[in-house]
């Protein structure tokens, strides 16, 4: 598909189909309009340049440009309720909620053994420091109802069986406008097991 392309242009195809997600004819029409649009490329360019200012945040693993991320910076939130997420793409989605007000703990991964990710790779012991160190007084497991988020989870409840925190998990069942017909069972299961009492 780049036959007849200029050698720059090719080698952004290639880049881009590097990208998640991105094949070799996406790649190629992402390609062909920043070619074609220049200021969208400018922008692009400048904003992919300042990536690698971006770091973890020392206390919780989100991406921040400081020290501290803005979400640790905040004395409004609640110092002693800790929820832990997988990545910081799941922080922001439980964030953009609004519900939240406590602290996170990114541990940047799940377990997967196929994957190669045992407790070693997640930022566990970061958990246990700062539950010991900071007054947690409630864990909240913002983990998805995945394999490998059940098993995270039940690991880190196992770890924190002799720590005096609470822990809680997000709430699981059938999502707002769906019909029950088209649940799946672990769905349903759930769905009946942490079921809301109404009165």
């Amino acid at each position: 598909m780049e036959a007849g392309f200029p050698e720059a242009l090719k080698r952004a195809i290639r880049a881009l189909a590097l990208l998640p997600g991105l094949g070799e004819k996406s790649a190629t029409r992402l390609a062909l309009y920043l070619v074609s649009h220049p200021e969208r490329a400018e922008e692009l360019s400048r904003a992919l340049g300042e990536l690698p200012r971006i770091r973890l945040c020392r206390e919780c693993g989100n991406f921040t440009e400081e020290d501290l991320c803005s979400l640790c910076q905040d004395p409004q939130r609640d110092p002693s309720v800790l929820c832990v997420v997988e990545d910081p793409a799941a922080l922001a989605v439980i964030e953009s909620a609004g519900v939240f007000r406590g602290r996170y703990h990114v541990l940047h991964g799940l377990l997967s053994p196929r994957d190669g990710l045992g407790p070693e790779e997640l930022r566990l012991p970061e958990l246990l420091s700062r539950i010991k160190q900071n007054g947690i007084r409630e864990v909240l497991l913002g983990l998805s109802p995945t394999a490998a988020g059940e098993a995270t989870s039940a690991y880190i409840l196992e770890l924190l069986k002799d720590y005096p925190v609470r822990v809680t998990r997000l709430a699981c069942g059938l999502a707002l406008g769906m019909e029950v017909r088209y649940a799946d069972p672990l769905t349903l299961k759930r769905a009946l097991t942490y079921r809301e009492v109404l009165r």
